[in-house]
């Protein structure tokens, strides 16, 4: 038949996906993902020597880094690379710019990037547009020592739950679908673009959640205890 000789022009799944004025990438996958995570390395660093610089007693090894560094990462990711997304999803399949190709890499494991699938459209905005400037403003906080950083940690706490809830929607809804939209199994597809990538999210804004609990409790429990005395 007409349908099964028809020949598939795309590495999306499923296989039968029509994609209208998509074009393949024009860069190869090892220069992608060099750049990507090459970007993401640089950022570690600086915020490692910045962090280091500023004060003798937050070292960098410290948590605190760790977390500015991470605040960091999510400025790049969501204001650069989910705002590329949120801008231009409907281009994305046929546009050659680098930040769509990284898109059209990574819709190998969730070609729901490809389609314009309205929870992603949804979720990517938010995040884009609310996390984005909000992980900015507490990296100003912390390396300015502002004094209402702690106040904005908590409310980021408050934007991971978020995230974390975002996460576990993300797999459920594929769930739902059967895991249709990429191939299951597929070493870098599946394994690495979209359980390891999207995992990452959940266990960091996990320690950053009882890393917060830590800090909120002891915090109180010095409040209680100054409370006690005066009465």
């Amino acid at each position: 038949s007409v349908f099964n000789a028809a020949i598939v022009h795309h590495p999306y799944w499923p296989q039968n996906l029509e994609l209208k004025n998509y074009v393949p990438n024009d860069q190869p996958l090892w220069k992608i993902l060099t750049c990507f995570f090459s970007i993401v390395g640089i950022l570690m660093i600086l915020i490692w020597f910045v962090t280091g610089w500023r004060s003798k007693t937050w070292g960098p090894l410290e948590l605190g880094t760790l977390i500015i560094g991470w605040f960091t990462i999510c400025v790049f990711i969501h204001g650069v690379i989910e705002g590329w997304f949120a801008l231009y999803y409907m281009e994305i399949p046929g546009d050659q710019s680098f930040l769509s190709q990284i898109w059209k890499e990574y819709a190998k494991a969730d070609s729901r990037y490809m389609i314009q699938d309205n929870f992603l459209i949804c979720i990517e905005n938010i995040t884009a547009w609310l996390w984005g400037p909000l992980s900015l403003w507490t990296v100003v906080a912390f390396l300015s020592r502002q004094s209402h950083r702690y106040v904005l940690m908590q409310m980021l706490m408050q934007s991971f739950k978020s995230q974390l809830y975002g996460a576990i929607l993300y797999y459920y809804t594929e769930y739902r679908d059967g895991f249709r939209h990429g191939e299951m199994w597929h070493p870098l597809y599946f394994w690495f673009y979209f359980v390891f990538m999207n995992t990452l999210w959940i266990i960091i804004a996990s320690i950053l959640i009882w890393d917060a609990w830590k800090h909120l409790s002891a915090c109180q429990r010095v409040m209680d205890a100054n409370k006690f005395k005066k009465h």
